[in-house]
Formats: structure tokens, C-alpha cells, sequence
């Protein structure tokens, strides 16, 4: 399927994006929401730590999580999810399933 011209990003649009390595320093599920997800804190170093929360219970269970290096975006508006404010965005590809896979 092809993009139009007003989907696709420009260079200086995609600039704006800052994207982060960080480190899973907690995992937890996310009892409070409708779709199964997780709570975790993933630490930026310089950056800061950040809460966020992820669908991504058909491939990783919180344990495996602790210690697991992600990409992150920091710069989206915080968003409230159930009973925590998500203050990133933890990058991931949706497969066939409907299963997230981490970048």
C-alpha cells in the first residue's frame, strides 16, 4: 500500500523526533487496563528515568524485561493510561499476530 503525500513525514519533521536508548529497571503487569500490558520504568541516564507502559505480553514476560535495552521516544506529551501517567513512548513492530515485538 502506498503512502500519500500527506502521511509521509519530512526531514526536518522526523529531526524533531527524539528517540533514546534506555534500560528496564522495573516490569510489572498492568492490572488496571483493559488490554493486557506491562508498567515499567526504563532509565535514559542522562535523561532521566521514565514510566511508560507496553502491550507486550505475548512475547515478554517482566522478568526477561528487567535489564533489556529499548528504543524510546521522549518528546510525546505525557499520556495518562489507567492509573499512571506514561511519560515515553517504547518503540516497537506490530507482527501478524497482533504481537509487539521490541526494537
Amino acid at each position: 500500500m502506498e503512502q500519500s503525500e500527506q502521511e509521509k513525514l519530512n526531514w526536518s519533521e522526523f529531526m524533531k523526533v527524539e528517540m533514546r536508548v534506555g534500560t528496564i529497571i522495573s516490569a510489572e503487569k498492568f492490572k488496571e487496563v483493559r488490554n493486557p500490558a506491562y508498567k515499567m520504568i526504563v532509565d535514559f541516564g542522562p535523561f532521566g528515568t521514565r514510566k511508560t507502559s507496553a502491550q507486550i505480553t505475548k512475547l515478554y514476560t517482566p522478568e526477561e524485561l528487567v535489564g533489556k535495552q529499548v528504543i524510546a521516544v521522549l518528546n510525546f506529551p505525557p499520556k495518562q493510561i489507567a492509573t499512571i501517567m506514561s511519560e515515553c513512548l517504547v518503540m516497537g513492530c506490530v507482527g501478524d499476530e497482533k504481537e509487539v515485538t521490541l526494537i
